[in-house]
């Protein structure tokens, strides 16, 4: 995949010198109690290694961008293909930043900005979706702002913290996204 530029980021390869930035975040719970059930168990150093070693190799089916500072090339997050549907032509997206002192940042809405461009004009997707929790205020903001609405709500799905959650599932479409970005 291309190296994508915005004006703070970039959305590049994953590279092997990404993996001590991957560790910090897999076990942190204040990263990942927004995340999927796959971080209720402690990542050990060879799960991540084998995440990593399948995106660098191509064989995981997860296709996508590691979030870097665009100064240094520096790992901030990733953003991912978690599914593409071609014959419908809808991706599913993921992201992650990784570090706590960047949440909050805009990080995340510069990353999807160049991911929904990414999607739209290269990969001509009709539709973007994503899955969070109801839980995730910063994010779905972040959501909202990148143009995502709200389809759906699947009821007390999560167990997190003593209680059950919900899960939003938003998208958008080409065209939403083309009306929102006419100049």
């Amino acid at each position: 995949m291309p190296i994508l530029y915005g004006e703070r980021i970039i959305l590049r390869e994953y590279r092997k010198e990404d993996l001590p930035y991957i560790r910090k975040w897999v076990n942190n719970p204040e990263i990942t109690k927004y995340l999927s059930n796959i971080f209720l168990y402690p990542h050990t150093l060879s799960d991540t290694e084998r995440f990593l070693n399948g995106m660098l190799d191509g064989s995981s089916g997860i296709k996508g961008f590691v979030i870097a500072k665009k100064e240094n090339e520096e790992y901030i997050g990733q953003i991912d293909f978690v599914k593409i549907d071609w014959v419908n032509r809808i991706g599913t997206l993921g992201i992650v930043i990784g570090n706590t002192e960047l949440l909050g940042k805009g990080y995340g809405k510069d990353a999807i900005k160049l991911f929904q461009e990414f999607a739209f004009n290269r990969l001509n997707l009709h539709k973007l979706e994503l899955e969070v929790r109801d839980y995730n205020y910063r994010a779905i903001n972040c959501y909202k702002k990148c143009g995502f609405i709200e389809e759906g709500r699947i009821r007390q799905n999560f167990y997190i913290d003593g209680k059950y959650t919900d899960t939003l599932i938003m998208g958008i479409l080409k065209s939403e996204w083309e009306e929102m970005n006419k100049k």
